[in-house]
């Protein structure tokens, strides 16, 4: 279909008709006006990080006399709190437990993909963060299978009820092996307790359906907005909810206003009144623990908390840094919250959402992503849960009001940590009021003593590349370990999306384009601690670790992928890790690869991406296939 200003591809209307309501269409017709403004700010973000790297310039603090762009507020106003923030509804007043994953599965009929949001809203989480971005697959048409279970479930359609029913036997079956009781007493009833939240796409992304009638691509972050509400606001708003979102990659505060504009302009379509759609904001992006006031008061009536991650985090430092020789990064479990550079910016964080508005308000902390998979040997298991709970009572005692966790199991071992500590929330605890001196600039980017090690270097390629495959498989989150482990049930599978796959890649990159120094010897690649992490090391273990991949049995690595998306995965990791102009963002090389199986094919793809980059500084992020029906 062609309109004035939006094509929609393939027969996705008429396949997705109720998806793509009248209303949604409106209101993504609405937002199509804003989307030039997007385009700019992603502009300003490449030539920023160009700048930056030309002129070896560090991240710093904004002006405290400058105004917050597409706002009036002024900087130092947002640092003391001369804003208007929100209530915290009464729906998030608790949230010690949230738990994460997509809302849909790939290639399945919606009676096998809904079973992903009955195992969500059966879980005893207190809010279920459903995933369009990170952890959703976009194979086909994932992200709208997403929005047609999620509409479902909500408005408890008699499709969704039956699923739920069969669902919660299999959990309280499950639950008797694993805890030894029952979890779900009341199956209707429980179904009710879970907070509905859900994540859109970044602003650096395209969506995969609809595009601008000049053929130029259509934010996904629009899309996905637009279409949830679209199906969901009159339901929750009823049922005494309301629409909550979380929303990723935000660096800028001036991205978080434009943010508030994409909500305001949704709030307008549907005569909701100013300030109904709430939203957390992810810290994912270092630059963003550079601004944190500023994004709460650019984001106004709308801002309800903050979460910590890991992973994209970790990236974003890594990617900042990356014209720095002296910094690199070390083995990646060593980078944990209490790294220096993680420590710091946690503690910013906490500082940030208890610092009252212009009413006294206080926001949310929402903690980090607990990735255990309860399944594996009784020894590992345990192992893995006491670490499990250790993290999460570090962040309890720092004053996180919850965290995430990735399986639903794992809402029964953790969120004991909050229930034992009572209190509803840690809103208002009393920690310093934030600085923006050097030293607070210099510790977001401290660094401390690490192993770099070639078993270290083995996790990165392994992972990176096992992620790259299920990401070709439609499995955008996916339960992986390194391919050493694989049979080895004493190592736990962790629950890995794309922040896992981005992180990695770029240790790598830093670690060849800067020699890193290795810190131990390897004997069987007759390495010694000293020696850099070379051009031949890397290319040796890339080929072993693709060799292990492709003997690893079809439990680890499905059989049909070794000779269709596992090849492009190699390519796409060697050609991002061998790329002198450091690419900002591995899912582009993925995303651009989604449904083709053609190894020479991708090969034109990858390097269609990285000259344009290299070259021009410009990403390539419409989807390629567009036109195919």
């Amino acid at each position: 279909m062609v309109s004035d200003r939006l094509q929609f591809r393939g027969n996705v209307l008429a396949e997705y008709g109720d998806v793509y309501t009248p209303g949604a269409l409106a209101a993504l017709h609405a937002l199509a006006t804003l989307d030039a403004d997007r385009e700019a700010i992603m502009r300003a973000r490449i030539e920023r990080r160009a700048r930056r790297a030309r002129e070896r310039e560090p991240i710093t603090f904004l002006s405290a006399g400058a105004t917050i762009p597409r706002t009036s507020i002024r900087v130092q106003d947002a640092r003391d709190g001369r804003f208007t923030g929100s209530e915290i509804p009464a729906d998030l007043r608790r949230q010690w437990i949230q738990g994460t994953g997509p809302a849909a599965r790939p290639n399945a009929p919606t009676s096998q993909s809904i079973r992903n949001v009955a195992y969500a809203l059966l879980s005893g989480a207190d809010g279920w963060m459903f995933d369009g971005e990170d952890a959703l697959g976009q194979l086909s048409t994932m992200s709208l299978d997403n929005q047609r279970n999620l509409r479902l479930a909500i408005h408890h359609d008699p499709l969704f009820l039956r699923v739920a029913e069969g669902v919660a036997s299999e959990m309280n079956t499950g639950a008797k092996q694993f805890f030894g009781h029952l979890t779900i007493e009341d199956w209707q009833q429980q179904l009710r307790f879970t907070t509905r939240i859900f994540r859109a796409r970044g602003l650096h992304l395209d969506d995969r359906h609809i595009r601008h009638a000049d053929g130029t691509g259509f934010s996904a972050s629009m899309a996905d907005v637009a279409l949830y509400a679209a199906a969901n606001h009159e339901r929750l708003l009823r049922d005494g909810s309301l629409l909550v979102l979380y929303l990723p990659k935000i660096q800028t505060a001036e991205e978080a206003a434009f943010w508030a504009d994409i909500l305001d302009t949704v709030e307008l379509a549907f005569g909701l009144p100013a300030g109904t759609i709430k939203a957390y904001v992810l810290v994912e992006q270092v630059e963003a623990a550079f601004q944190l006031m500023e994004i709460r008061a650019a984001l106004g009536t709308h801002f309800v908390g903050f979460n910590t991650g890991r992973w994209d985090y970790i990236n974003s430092v890594s990617d900042a840094m990356s014209w720095d020789p002296s910094f690199v990064n070390p083995n990646i479990d060593v980078i944990t919250m209490t790294y220096p550079y993680m420590r710091a910016y946690e503690d910013r964080v906490r500082r940030a959402v208890n610092t009252p508005d212009v009413n006294g308000r206080f926001a949310l902390w929402q903690g980090g992503m607990e990735p255990n998979i309860p399944v594996g040997s009784e020894a590992g298991v345990k192992a893995g849960m006491e670490r499990a709970v250790a993290g999460a009572q570090r962040e309890q005692r720092e004053g996180a009001s919850g965290k995430w966790v990735a399986h639903w199991k794992m809402v029964h071992i953790v969120r004991p940590v909050w229930e034992s500590a009572g209190a509803e929330n840690q809103l208002g605890r009393a920690f310093p009021r934030l600085t923006y001196a050097p030293e607070d600039a210099a510790a977001l980017f401290a660094l401390d003593a690490g192993q770099r090690t070639i078993r270290g270097a083995r996790d990165l390629l392994s992972v990176g590349l096992q992620y790259g495959n299920a990401f070709g498989q439609g499995l955008q989150a996916a339960a992986l370990k390194p391919a050493d482990f694989f049979g080895d049930d004493n190592i736990l599978y962790l629950m890995e999306d794309m922040a896992t796959g981005e992180i990695r890649l770029s240790i790598l990159w830093e670690w060849l384009h800067k020699a890193a120094t290795l810190t131990a010897d390897a004997p069987e690649l007759g390495v010694r601690a000293g020696d850099p992490f070379s051009l031949e090391l890397f290319e040796r273990l890339l080929d072993q670790e693709y060799a292990k991949l492709l003997a690893a049995d079809d439990r680890d690595v499905f059989d049909d992928s070794k000779q269709s998306t596992l090849p492009i995965a190699r390519e796409i990791v060697r050609a991002y890790v061998l790329e002198p102009t450091k690419m900002p963002w591995y899912i582009d090389l993925l995303n651009a690869n989604l449904g083709n199986d053609n190894l020479q094919e991708a090969m034109r793809r990858i390097a269609l991406l990285t000259e344009s980059f290299r070259e021009r500084g410009v990403r390539v992020t419409e989807n390629l296939d567009f036109a195919r029906a």
